[in-house]
């Protein structure tokens, strides 16, 4: 589930870890929740492109602060800056309000196409 903040330029995602979400170790991959910071990012950006802009992730870097072994997991990604052709972002995932991975990214805008 994803919600949007367009005032805010921010999203929310959450995730009911289940069995598929787990690595060898019963703990959550890394890699669902670095999709899930990601996806979230890329959310958050739709809420500050102009019409007809369109984006794509340039790099996204994550700490991993804590395992998680179930429950929910929320995702809030917010713009920090919006500049001509990048966008910086930074998302913070948290397992039942305990923050346990923190991600920075950022995306790359390509205007609007005036020749379709």
């Amino acid at each position: 589930m994803v919600e949007f903040d367009r005032d805010g330029a921010r999203s929310v995602c959450r995730l009911t870890v289940a069995p598929q979400h787990l690595n060898p170790h019963r703990v959550m991959h890394g890699g669902a929740m670095y999709s899930m910071a990601d996806q979230g990012m890329g959310a958050a950006v739709y809420c500050v492109l102009g019409e007809g802009e369109s984006c794509a992730t340039i790099e996204v870097k994550i700490v991993y602060l804590a395992a998680v072994r179930g429950g929910v997991v929320e995702c809030e990604s917010r713009v920090i800056n919006r500049g001509k052709r990048v966008i910086a972002l930074e998302s913070e995932i948290r397992n039942e309000g305990r923050l346990v991975a923190k991600a920075l990214g950022t995306f790359a805008v390509f205007p609007a196409r005036t020749d379709a």
